[in-house]
């Protein structure tokens, strides 16, 4: 089975956000499983000197964009036993950023067009592609528009991976004939038209032979008005052919027996000795925040982007009385929305000694303090999967979650009589809801058996990528029979 996975990012050449991860993770998984994957992305200049110097390049040629003629060239590394390509365009991909500039839409056309049409250099011709995210929404089309009757492509398979259908590149209509020279049909009959502009990922969503999502809940949740950004009914349309698979993490760099950014290292084959070593990271990292020394005083934390998705508006409205009321130290780390950043920071200064307000990001610090905290709230709004309960269960803290996609694929309510469970869950977008959860956690925090239980629990939770390639892999299959 020979699949290629299509992303604009992967861990560790470039990372903007939990695309990466994926596509840094899931193709070794892949790999292990059996699959020859290969992955291909833009050659940004983000990518270090250190994998540029060690790239093989194997193609130039050049690439129609509409009217004019664009190069091409391809490069290509193996990492980890998986070959990855990088599509060269310095005009295109040699800038500050990543996104985020006027001339998305012909950026990523260019990359998708070049990923279908360099094909014959790369004497790969997969079974399967996973194209991901708005960014490699057109290569459905383009494989069908432009390659059909190519009998090479003409047996190509699709999967269009959503990750976030918040982000779904949307740009002004004229990009049909000035940047994709496609037909007006194909946005005048509704494949590519939306709202009068032109969307990326409802053509990936169309034009696919199947379509998948980060978390089987999330896969329904999108089918519905409140989550589905506009794009519910097609959707719902296509709901045969969607499919919901968990994210995973890799257990090989998250892993708190060796991961050298933790002041003591841990694993989960003793749970008293867990929670002793996680008490002396708790103590290490209380002394670097500034914040009173105690093992046995819960430590509360967030390490999130600060925006509302990411259920912020429930913690400003809860947080004062929570830590007027209850015994916790809470620790948070992110940036992001100015509002938040600001009242985050006032958090600290009416509650020193309590709180601990880290407004940058360091993934030192991030590990830092997955491995010190007890508890890891994470209340969204909506969470297409989460990796940062992943992370927290895997390093032995229970989260709090709001009962909405991966969360509530991924973390399960306690359950004292059976002793199931890896942490505390509310259903309902309500403060409330979130303050009594977090109470549950709290209190139950000081109960030490039921609370090994639970951390032991988390440990033990497996959301390694083993089994969420399995499921890749039996899906890839099924398209290849359909």
């Amino acid at each position: 089975m020979k699949v290629l996975y299509v992303a604009s990012e992967a861990v560790p050449f470039v990372k903007t956000g939990g695309l990466a991860d994926v596509a840094g993770s899931l193709p070794k998984a892949l790999k292990e499983a059996g699959v020859d994957v290969r992955v291909i992305l833009p050659k940004f200049s983000q990518i270090s000197e250190d994998f540029r110097n060690k790239m093989e390049h194997v193609y130039d040629g050049s690439i129609p964009v509409s009217w004019r003629t664009k190069f091409v060239g391809i490069d290509k590394y193996e990492l980890d036993g998986v070959t990855y390509y990088f599509v060269d365009n310095v005009e295109y991909f040699y800038r500050d950023g990543v996104y985020g500039y006027d001339d998305d839409a012909e950026r990523f056309s260019f990359f998708c067009r070049a990923v279908l049409n360099c094909l014959p250099a790369l004497d790969f011709f997969p079974d399967v592609i996973n194209a991901n995210d708005w960014h490699a929404g057109l290569i459905p089309v383009l494989l069908k528009l432009e390659h059909n009757g190519d009998e090479r492509y003409d047996r190509i398979k699709t999967i269009y991976t959503i990750h976030n259908l918040k982000y779904q590149g949307v740009f002004p209509k004229d990009v049909m004939s000035d940047v994709l020279g496609l037909d007006w049909k194909y946005f005048n009959n509704g494949d590519l038209e939306f709202y009068d502009a032109v969307n990326f990922m409802k053509g990936g969503i169309i034009y696919a032979d199947y379509v998948s999502t980060v978390s089987k809940t999330y896969a329904q949740e999108i089918q519905y008005e409140y989550f589905g950004e506009h794009l519910d009914g097609l959707l719902r349309s296509r709901r045969d052919d969607l499919y919901g698979i968990v994210n995973g993490i890799d257990y090989n760099i998250y892993n708190p027996a060796t991961d050298k950014n933790l002041f003591v290292n841990y694993d989960n084959s003793d749970a008293f000795t867990a929670f002793e070593r996680k008490g002396d990271n708790k103590v290490k990292l209380q002394e670097l925040l500034g914040l009173p020394q105690d093992r046995k005083i819960p430590m509360v934390s967030m390490v999130t982007r600060l925006v509302a998705a990411k259920g912020l508006d429930l913690v400003v409205r809860m947080m004062d009385e929570l830590l007027q009321h209850e015994d916790f130290q809470f620790v948070l780390l992110g940036t992001g929305d100015k509002v938040y950043e600001d009242w985050f920071k006032g958090l600290a200064w009416r509650f020193p000694g309590k709180v601990s307000t880290n407004i940058y990001f360091s993934n030192e610090l991030a590990q830092r303090i997955y491995a010190a905290s007890d508890i890891f709230l994470m209340p969204s709004n909506y969470e297409p999967c989460g990796i940062g309960q992943l992370i927290a269960m895997r390093y032995g803290a229970a989260p709090v979650v709001r009962e909405t996609g991966g969360l509530k694929d991924t973390v399960r309510q306690y359950d004292k009589y059976e002793k199931q469970g890896n942490g505390f869950v509310f259903s309902n977008y309500n403060a409330h809801e979130m303050m009594y959860a977090l109470k549950r956690a709290l209190s139950t925090y000081g109960n030490f058996e039921v609370w090994l239980q639970i951390s032991s629990n988390a440990m033990n939770s497996d959301y390694s990528w083993k089994e969420s390639a399995r499921e890749y892999k039996e899906l890839y299959q099924k398209l290849m029979n359909k």
